[in-house]
């Protein structure tokens, strides 16, 4: 099993060509600022022609899977995706294949 360690930056990018998808904008025109919570777990707010949404946990594992397929061409769904918070690089992701 393969272990592939998705950095903030890559998980910021998938959250960008994700919802650049749904608004049908460039990825470009969207503002993410990922967060974490003690209480609610992981969430992102992003931001698309000033209009601001949060997207959850589950939106993060679904942005991350398509990004898997298009950038590490990795069947998305064979992947086990964990989000974990980590002291120095911020908010990664493991997904083990």
């Amino acid at each position: 099993m393969e272990t592939i360690k998705i950095s903030e930056q890559e998980i910021i990018n998938a959250l960008c060509v994700y919802t650049a998808d749904k608004r049908q904008v460039t990825p470009q025109e969207v503002d993410v600022e990922l967060m974490y919570d003690d209480e609610y777990g992981f969430s992102a707010e992003v931001e698309v022609d000033g209009r601001t949404q949060v997207l959850i946990k589950i939106n993060y594992i679904e942005a991350i899977r398509l990004w898997l397929d298009s950038e590490y061409n990795i069947d998305p769904f064979a992947a086990r995706i964990e989000l974990k918070l980590d002291d120095e690089e911020g908010i990664i992701a493991i997904a083990k294949v």
